[in-house]
């Protein structure tokens, strides 16, 4: 197996642990903002420009998109930069998106949603390797923070949204996320350029082989994979699902009698109160060999959920299939995450990994909140959406069985 340095090694010094920590974390505060922001605002920006349903939609499918095409080179940009130079060029991609994307114009709207997609695309795909490859022991309990520090920040954008649009205008509710990206801009510079000292020094004490060899071919492998393409349509129709619903749940809730700042609110909701699930799912995950039961309990969260949302109108049953969709999507992305690590043996095969996987799942996903909208669009109501999700999710569930057993990509 092969060998990689690990911060549980005591020569590993404290402060680095301490940053590294908080540099996960902060890069987690940005992996949703950018885009749960938009969700509750797509009324305002559709009726503000005059965009229809599924023009507007593309504001959550362009990162998505953008994930797509640039996750299968991720992992070669980190092999040729360093992890951690790799995620800060990240960053600085997502601050620049946030900032243009909040000019009052549709083309730098759509351009810099665009490019918070490809900094987050970096981000998506490092992140995991960068928790196995320095936390090899405990990939459950960082995975964990990490999921449930995104779903908080989602969580709180989803919810400040409409107020602040209301308050000021709906591009200072964008611009304002800009702020947690500038610290993450700032923690990372310091990570890579502490990274780039002790890969210096490790390279005087111990010299290494310095034959240049292609930094794709050991990339390639894992597309020949069958583990991996299962991944990969796992990751694909989790995401879909979720992008659905961070797109779309508050025109759904707000065509069952919410207001517009009770749907973003709720929207909101979903997300936090599913931290817990985004915490604990991955510890969990991670002291199972076998996690199918995992994945049957999260399908049948997800199924009551989006048939209450289909057949109940009540406020009480929307609060409720609002809180059961927001456990078990949560939790159901946090195992995705988890299973980067679980079915990698090594940080460098949990790299291609994601980067493969995310690559295909986002290709697909990414149409989700654009046909979704399409279809409203064309029938008037939210019945047939609704109805493609729940299918969506039954194709999750045998997904989710054959990903779940205890098994290696590459064995």
């Amino acid at each position: 197996m092969e060998e990689y340095r690990s911060l549980e090694k005591p020569e590993v010094s404290k402060m680095y642990q301490y940053f590294l920590i908080a540099g996960i974390l902060f890069a987690s505060f940005n992996l949703r903002p950018g885009i749960s922001s938009v969700g509750p605002l797509l009324g305002m920006i559709r009726d503000d420009f005059g965009l229809s349903n599924g023009t507007v939609g593309l504001l959550t499918t362009l990162p998505l998109v953008a994930f797509a095409f640039l996750s299968p080179i991720v992992p070669a940009i980190g092999a040729k930069l360093t992890n951690e130079l790799a995620v800060t060029l990240g960053m600085i991609f997502l601050t620049f998106g946030l900032l243009i994307r909040s000019a009052p114009w549709v083309s730098l709207l759509f351009l810099g949603t665009l490019i918070v997609g490809a900094g987050i695309a970096i981000l998506n795909v490092l992140i995991p390797g960068i928790i196995k490859d320095k936390f090899p022991k405990k990939v459950g309990v960082m995975t964990g923070m990490y999921t449930t520090a995104m779903g908080l920040t989602a969580g709180i954008a989803s919810g400040v949204s409409v107020p602040l649009a209301r308050q000021f205008d709906w591009v200072w509710a964008l611009l304002i996320w800009a702020t947690p990206a500038v610290i993450g801009v700032v923690i990372w510079i310091y990570l890579g350029k502490a990274e780039k000292k002790e890969n210096a020094r490790k390279e005087r004490e111990e010299p290494i082989d310095k034959e240049v060899k292609p930094i794709f071919s050991d990339n390639t492998r894992i597309w020949k994979s069958g583990l991996a393409w299962q991944m990969a349509t796992f990751m694909a129709l989790q995401s879909f699902v979720f992008y659905v619903t961070l797109s779309w749940l508050p025109e759904i809730l707000h065509s069952n009698g919410f207001s517009e700042s009770s749907a973003g609110w709720m929207l909101s909701f979903m997300q936090i109160i599913g931290l817990p699930a985004s915490f604990l799912i991955p510890i969990l995950a991670d002291r199972l060999k076998d996690q199918r039961k995992i994945v049957i309990g999260i399908i049948i969260g997800m199924l009551f959920g989006f048939s209450t949302l289909l057949f109940g109108h009540s406020a009480i049953m929307m609060v409720v299939a609002t809180a059961i969709i927001g456990l078990a999507v949560n939790g159901n992305f946090a195992l995705a995450l988890t299973f980067f690590g679980l079915r990698a043996r090594t940080a460098k095969d949990a790299s291609s990994l994601s980067g493969m996987a995310q690559s295909l799942g986002y290709l697909f996903s990414a149409l989700g909140p654009v046909i979704i909208g399409a279809v409203y669009d064309v029938t008037g109501s939210w019945t047939t959406p609704l109805i493609i999700v729940l299918v969506t999710i039954v194709l999750l569930l045998f997904m989710g069985l054959l990903v779940g057993r205890d098994r290696y990509v590459l064995d």
